[in-house]
């Protein structure tokens, strides 16, 4: 598992940032059920204040969703955990992991920080360039080396470099996009929400090998939109 350098003492945090919060944030990500401890020590060690707004620092470890501008949000940090837990959990059964993953929708850079810090290869595609200097700014400070990201209409996805070994989608559509499962490798994994506004499912699709995708549902959740262009 890849390890984050020591952060610079700008991203440590002190107070409602420090690491006892990001420990007390870890506590209640395994005692709501979230079992993977890879993912857990991963959110517990990265810098969640980093990712936000100064003015909301005093509530990055707490497990809610908090805008970031441009109508977007960071995820909650459960969220992000049970999402990467799927996705890994696929590969468990393998016994392997992931080599290539692609995240569609960068936002503020807090998921696609955790997924670097796990797998080999993380891409990343973001379609309001606003959002994407800020993260590239951010995995920069972070010293997040092994990560490739792309201002483009996300539901494309990054066809140059498929196939992925896993997919994973940070806003929600009705469907998941042809162009986007056309990307996945044949015994891969996608994670991502699906449905209206109002009704919002997390869904897992596994690659059997033979060209079909066993689809699981994983519980409600609430995201924003997924939309196509750039911004």
């Amino acid at each position: 598992m890849t390890v984050y350098p020591l952060p610079a003492a700008e991203l440590k945090g002190e107070g409602m940032t420090s690491q006892r919060a990001r420990d007390r944030l870890a506590a209640m990500l395994k005692d709501s059920g979230i079992r993977d401890a890879r993912v857990i020590e991963v959110i517990r060690n990265l810098p969640r204040h980093h990712f936000i707004d100064q003015a909301l620092h005093s509530r990055a470890y707490e497990n809610d969703a908090l805008p970031i501008g441009h109508g977007q949000t960071i995820s909650q940090p459960w969220v992000v955990a049970r999402m990467t837990e799927a996705l890994l959990e696929h590969f468990d059964a393998r016994q392997g992991m992931p080599q290539k993953v692609l995240e569609i929708g960068t936002g503020s850079g807090y998921q696609a920080a955790v997924l670097a810090a796990l797998v080999p290869q993380l891409f990343t595609v973001e379609r309001i360039e606003a959002l994407l200097r800020q993260a590239r700014r951010r995995f920069r400070q972070l010293g997040l080396t092994n990560l490739r990201s792309r201002h483009d209409d996300g539901k494309l996805g990054w066809p140059d470099e498929a196939p992925f070994d896993a997919i994973i989608l940070t806003a929600a559509g009705d469907t998941i996009p042809t162009r986007i499962l056309d990307q996945l490798s044949p015994t891969g994994v996608l994670v991502a929400p699906v449905g209206s506004p109002s009704r919002q499912t997390l869904i897992r699709m596994r690659g059997d090998g033979q060209g079909d995708f066993i689809q699981e549902e994983l519980g409600p959740v609430s995201f924003v939109p997924l939309l196509g262009g750039i911004g």
